[in-house]
C-alpha cells in the first residue's frame, strides 16, 4: 500500500505536525496542538513501518529519524512554554522552569541512549520515559486541561530514566 512512499517524507511529515503542535501551544489552543502531536506521533511511528515494509531502512533514515524528533520535542516544549500556563499555584510561580527541565529531561532521554549504546552497551530499552509515552503524557494533558502536571510528570520520568539508564551503563560498562 505504501510501496511509493518515502519514509523520510513521512518523518519530515510527522515533524511538520509537531512543528504545528508547538506553535498552537505556544497560542494557548492546547486542544488543536494536542490533535496535531497525536498525528504527528502516528507518522512517527509510520515511517519506521513504511521503511521495514518496503525494505528501505537506512543509517540516514534513523538518523534522520532521531534528529527529527529531537526538533519535534523541543518545538513541543518550547511552544508550551512560550503560550505558558505551565505554573503550579503554591509549588512554583516561574513557570518557564517545569518546561525547561521537561525539554532537558525529554533530549537527554534519547541523548544517554544513544551514548551508551555507542560506548557498546547494545540496545538499551530501558526506563519509564520514551518518547512515545512522553508525548502520550503532554497529548492527554493538553485535551484535559492539566498540561503543567502533564509537562512536571514528564520532567520527572524523563529525568529518572536517564538515571536508571546510566546505571544500567555503568554496570554493562564496568569502567
Amino acid at each position: 500500500m505504501f510501496n511509493k512512499v518515502n519514509p523520510n517524507t513521512v518523518t519530515v511529515l510527522s515533524l511538520a505536525f509537531c512543528i504545528g503542535a508547538g506553535l498552537f501551544f505556544a497560542m494557548r489552543l492546547p486542544i488543536i496542538a494536542g490533535i496535531l502531536l497525536l498525528i504527528g506521533g502516528f507518522f512517527d511511528i509510520l515511517d519506521g513501518a513504511v521503511a521495514r515494509e518496503n525494505n528501505r531502512v537506512t543509517d540516514f533514515g534513523g538518523v534522520l529519524d532521531s534528529v527529527s524528533d529531537r526538533y519535534a520535542d523541543s518545538a513541543v516544549f518550547v511552544g508550551i512554554m512560550w503560550g505558558g500556563g505551565l505554573a503550579i499555584p503554591g509549588y512554583t510561580e516561574n513557570e518557564w522552569i517545569i518546561g525547561a527541565v521537561g525539554l532537558v529531561g525529554s533530549l537527554l532521554v534519547s541523548y544517554t541512549r544513544a551514548r551508551a549504546e555507542a560506548a557498546g552497551t547494545g540496545k538499551l530499552n530501558i526506563g519509564l520515559a520514551e518518547r512515545a509515552e512522553r508525548m502520550l503524557l503532554i497529548i492527554i494533558g493538553a485535551f484535559l486541561g492539566l498540561l503543567n502536571w502533564a509537562v512536571l510528570i514528564v520532567a520527572a520520568i524523563s529525568h529518572l530514566t536517564v538515571l536508571q539508564r546510566m546505571i544500567v551503563t555503568r554496570r554493562i560498562l564496568k569502567n
